[in-house]
C-alpha cells in the first residue's frame, strides 16, 4: 500500500470511536482497508466514508430517507455507510462487502417506503452503499434517448431533458425527488403511463454490478437478468449504476388542470362516474384523484375532499371536447384549465409552488418527510356508491389521511403481463395508494395510525382484485409477509404473487441462476431456490 494510502487507513483508525464493539470496529477497518487497499480507488475517508461518530454521518443518512418511521432510535442503524465517486467504487464495495462477510443495502433515493434501503431488521452489522454521488445525467435528442445515473433524482433527468427539448420526455415518476435507480427497478409509473407506459417500459440498455463484482450492461448480462431488473424489485440482482432509456415527444403546449369537490358538492357520486370512464378516456388524458380530509363548511366540521389533477398531452380546447363528451359530470371549464410546457407539467403535477423556476429540480430534495405506513390495490370493477361511503367513514376517522386514485387504461392494457416483471396491466381501472401519515415518533402513534390504516386495508378487501389481491411493489408492505434468515420459495411466494403474480417464479429462477448465494437480499428480495451442496445431498435454504 501506498504513503499515500497508509495515511488515509491511519485517519480513518483515528476516527474510529472506542466506544464500539469489538466486531464493528474489525468490519468497519477490513471493509475501508479493503477498499483502500486497490491502488486505482484511494478514496478519502472524508470524502465517502461516514461512521456513526463522523460529524456528517446522520445528515448523510436521513438526506434521502423518506419515512421517518425508520430513523427512530430503535431502528438498526448501519455501521458504515459509502458514497461511492465512480462505478469501480461501487464493484469495489460489492467485491470488498464479499470478502468481509459484511451485508450491503444499496441506496439511490430513499424513497423505499419501508426504509429497506437504509435499515436492516434481518442483517446486523449492515453497510449503506449510498448512490447519490453517482448522479450524472447525458441526454441524446438525435438518439431519443438518455444515460442517466443511479443517484440521480427522476427530476434531474426531466430538467435535463427539456434543456435539451421542449418537445421531448420522459414517462416517470411524479414526485420528483425520486431517485431512479431504485424507481424503475418497480416499473415506475406516471403522469404519461397512459400514453406511453412505465418508465421500465421504455428503458433500452442499463449498467449493473452483479454479485460477483461484475460491471454488466444489456448486452453482458443477457435478456433474462435485463428483463428482471425493469420491474422486478430493487436489490434483489445486483445494484443498479445506470439507466438507457427512450425519451418519448411530447406538444410544446400540454394543459393542467385542479377541480375540487367535496362531499357536499357530490363527491360521490362524481367519483363513481369517474371510475366507469377514467379508463376508456383519449390516452392523452390523465386524471388522478387524491383524497383527503378537509374543514368542513362549519366550524370544527371535517369533511372528505376529492381533487381531481390531470395533464393532458395537448391543449385545453381539445381537452374540454373529450371531458364535454366523456365526462361532463367533473363540470371542466375554460378557467380551470393551465396551458404550459411539459417541463411546467412536472413542478405542476409535483405540487411545487406556482411559478418556481424548475432549476429547482437540481436539487434533488423531497418537499416532505414524515412518519407513515402505506399499502396499495388494483382495483378492476368499480367500487359502488356504498362502498365509497363507507371510505369517507373511515377516513373521517383519521386526523391526516391521504388516498391516490391513479387512473389505467391506454398504453398500460395494450403491455403484456409477462413483457416485464411488472404485471398490473389490462383489466385494471385504477391503483390506490393508501397512506397513514403523523408527526411523532411515540409508540403510542405508530401503533394507533398502524392499526387504523391495516382496518382500513380490511374494509377495502371486497372491492380489491383478488387471487391474488395484487400490490405495487414500489410501495413494499411489510404485513404482506417478509423474509428471514433462511427464507424460502414458499415463504416469499405470499408477497411475492402480489406485487409479481405468475411472474414471481421467473424472477426467482433468475435470481437462482445470477445470485444462488443470495447475496442481494433484503426483507423481500426475490429469493433463489435451495441450493445443493454436491456429494452431500444437504440443501442449503436461503
Amino acid at each position: 500500500m501506498g504513503s499515500s494510502n497508509s495515511l488515509i487507513l491511519a485517519l480513518f483508525l483515528i476516527l474510529v470511536s472506542n466506544s464500539w464493539v469489538a466486531t464493528s470496529q474489525s468490519i468497519q477497518e477490513k471493509f475501508y482497508m479493503c477498499i483502500s487497499l486497490n491502488s486505482e480507488l484511494s478514496i478519502p475517508f472524508s470524502t465517502a466514508f461516514y461512521a456513526p461518530d463522523n460529524a456528517s454521518y446522520s445528515s448523510i443518512l436521513e438526506s434521502s430517507a423518506m419515512n421517518l418511521r425508520y430513523l427512530m432510535p430503535s431502528v438498526p442503524k448501519p455501521q458504515l455507510i459509502f458514497t461511492p465517486l465512480t462505478e469501480n467504487h461501487v464493484q469495489a464495495a460489492v467485491q470488498c462487502a464479499k470478502e468481509v462477510a459484511v451485508q450491503l443495502r444499496v441506496r439511490s433515493g430513499g424513497h423505499d417506503y419501508e426504509g429497506l434501503s437504509y435499515m436492516s431488521e434481518m442483517d446486523q452489522p449492515f453497510l449503506i452503499v449510498d448512490l447519490s454521488k453517482l448522479r450524472n445525467v447525458h441526454v441524446d435528442i438525435q438518439d431519443n434517448s438518455a444515460w442517466v445515473q443511479a443517484g440521480a433524482t427522476i427530476g434531474e433527468l426531466y430538467y435535463r431533458i427539456s434543456q435539451k427539448s421542449k418537445t421531448h420526455g420522459f414517462p416517470g415518476g411524479l414526485c420528483t425527488s425520486i431517485g431512479i435507480g431504485g424507481h424503475i427497478t418497480g416499473g415506475a409509473y406516471g403522469s404519461m403511463m397512459r400514453k406511453y407506459g412505465l418508465g421500465a417500459d421504455n428503458v433500452v440498455d442499463a449498467r449493473i454490478v452483479d454479485a460477483s463484482g461484475r460491471i454488466l450492461d444489456r448486452e453482458s448480462m443477457g435478456e433474462d437478468l435485463f428483463w428482471a431488473i425493469r420491474g422486478g424489485g430493487g436489490a434483489s440482482f445486483g445494484i443498479i449504476l445506470a439507466w438507457k432509456v427512450r425519451l418519448v415527444p411530447v406538444p410544446a403546449t400540454v394543459t393542467g388542470f385542479t377541480v375540487p369537490k367535496t362531499l357536499e358538492q357530490g363527491a360521490t357520486k362524481i367519483l363513481h362516474r369517474w371510475q366507469q370512464v377514467v379508463d376508456k378516456l383519449d390516452e392523452d388524458l390523465f386524471i388522478r384523484v387524491i383524497i383527503f380530509n378537509a374543514d368542513g363548511a362549519q366550524k370544527g366540521e371535517k369533511t372528505v375532499q376529492t381533487l381531481y389533477q390531470a395533464l393532458f398531452l395537448g391543449r385545453a380546447d381539445r381537452l374540454l371536447q373529450i371531458m364535454n363528451q366523456s365526462f361532463p359530470e367533473l363540470g371542466l371549464t375554460q378557467k380551470d384549465c393551465t396551458e404550459m410546457s411539459w417541463i411546467q407539467s412536472v413542478m405542476y403535477v409535483g405540487n411545487f409552488p406556482p411559478n418556481t423556476p424548475p432549476e429547482v429540480l437540481l436539487q434533488g430534495k423531497a418537499l416532505f418527510k414524515d412518519y407513515f405506513k402505506a399499502k396499495s390495490d388494483f382495483i378492476k370493477e368499480p367500487i359502488p356508491e356504498t362502498g365509497l361511503e363507507g371510505l369517507w367513514k373511515r377516513l373521517l376517522e383519521e386526523e391526516s389521511p391521504l388516498v391516490i386514485w391513479t387512473p389505467y387504461g391506454g398504453m398500460m392494457s395494450k403491455i403484456s403481463e409477462s413483457e416485464i416483471p411488472f404485471p398490473h396491466r389490462k383489466g385494471v381501472i385504477f391503483k390506490i395508494q393508501y397512506l397513514a401519515r403523523w408527526n411523532d415518533d411515540k409508540p403510542e402513534s405508530v401503533t394507533k395510525h398502524m392499526e387504523w390504516i391495516r382496518k382500513l386495508y380490511n374494509y377495502m378487501a371486497p372491492y380489491a382484485s383478488m387471487f391474488p389481491r395484487e400490490a405495487y411493489v414500489n410501495y413494499r408492505d411489510l404485513d404482506l409477509g417478509m423474509n428471514k434468515n433462511g427464507t424460502s420459495f414458499i415463504e416469499a411466494s405470499s408477497w411475492g404473487a402480489r406485487y409479481f403474480k405468475d411472474n414471481f417464479n421467473r424472477l426467482v429462477k433468475i435470481k437462482t441462476k445470477v445470485d444462488p448465494e443470495n447475496f442481494f437480499r433484503h426483507e423481500q428480495s426475490i429469493p433463489p431456490l435451495p441450493l445443493i451442496i454436491p456429494n452431500r445431498g444437504k440443501r442449503l435454504i436461503h
